[in-house]
């Protein structure tokens, strides 16, 4: 049973510009690495004690990769760096899982790259960094793609803006779970493109591919489109990780491990993953610790 929380090396996958006129300057991208490893080093053995054994981490631009070093922000871990920490992940009982977000929403972090999005050049950068990741990560098990919010309307903020719609959204996401499967990794996406396009979703979506949807609120009734999901993905047979947060309601969590326990089978729920949407910073410490804790509490609610 996978009881996961999603952390971030990078935090580059928003807004592509300054954004502190509206009051989101924590989504602007920055030149520069932010994150804390004073706050990283106290958050890993507080999993170990709430009983969770995966983390999820956005890799982003946070990496110098070696195949496209020219992504890489200022401080960035090279593999040599990232390699050690893994391998001290996996000591302390944690099984890491590498996230790249190649929405066109969320993909700031690739640089120049984010503005050729479904050419050749971007084609071969997405393969180079697919590849690589997965030999860094000795071939995990599973690789989140990310594939969330790909709408104009999440992009109101952006300077740049893109879309894609129809066959394209298809046909670039079956190259990247080809690319991750290639590597012997199973692909893993978020699940809210089903919300807006249920019919295409369940037509075209392979079963292979590992569903998260993700829903923050704490009304789980049938005529909540974000909370149905579950249920709908559930009766089309995709196995899942429901995703929470304590971005609006602490008591998500374990809400949701309830309701997810009584409407999916127990074969095809393969765990929870706890988000929290801060920055790995210092500042944001209060948020991570309180993540950090309800999925203790959600795993009792699990049990009980």
């Amino acid at each position: 049973m996978i009881w996961a929380i999603l952390l971030h090396l990078s935090y580059n996958m928003w807004a592509d510009r300054d954004t502190s006129e509206w009051g989101l300057e924590h989504v602007s991208a920055r030149p520069y690495l932010r994150f804390d490893e004073s706050l990283w080093n106290d958050l890993l053995p507080r999993m170990i004690e709430a009983g969770i054994n995966m983390v999820v981490l956005d890799l982003g631009d946070g990496v110098r990769y070696i195949s496209h070093p020219e992504i890489a922000v200022a401080g960035a871990w090279t593999p040599e760096r990232l390699e050690a920490e893994l391998a001290r992940l996996r000591c302390m009982g944690l099984e890491p899982i590498p996230k790249l977000n190649f929405s066109t929403c969320h993909d700031t972090w690739l640089g120049p790259y984010a503005r050729m999005v479904s050419t050749d050049t971007y084609y071969a950068v997405c393969r180079d960094l697919i590849a690589e990741v997965i030999e860094l990560f000795d071939h995990p098990r599973l690789f989140h793609l990310g594939m969330d919010e790909e709408t104009a309307e999440h992009q109101r903020h952006y300077e740049y803006v893109v879309v894609r719609q129809y066959d394209l959204w298809w046909r670039d996401l079956y190259f990247y779970i080809d690319q991750v499967e290639k590597g012997s990794s199973r692909a893993w996406i978020w699940s809210d493109y089903v919300w807006h396009h249920p019919e295409d979703f369940f037509k075209r979506m392979p079963r292979s591919v590992l569903q998260s949807n993700w829903y923050y609120g704490t009304d789980f009734g049938p005529e909540v489109i974000h909370a149905k999901a579950y249920a709908d993905l559930e009766a089309h047979g995709y196995d899942q990780v429901p995703t929470g947060s304590n971005w609006t309601a602490p008591e998500n969590l374990s809400q949701t491990a309830r309701h997810c326990r009584q409407v999916i089978a127990p074969e095809r729920l393969k765990g929870f993953l706890q988000t929290v949407w801060k920055p790995t910073l210092e500042v944001c410490r209060q948020r991570h610790l309180e993540a950090i804790e309800l999925v203790r509490q959600a795993k009792k609610v699990w049990s009980a």
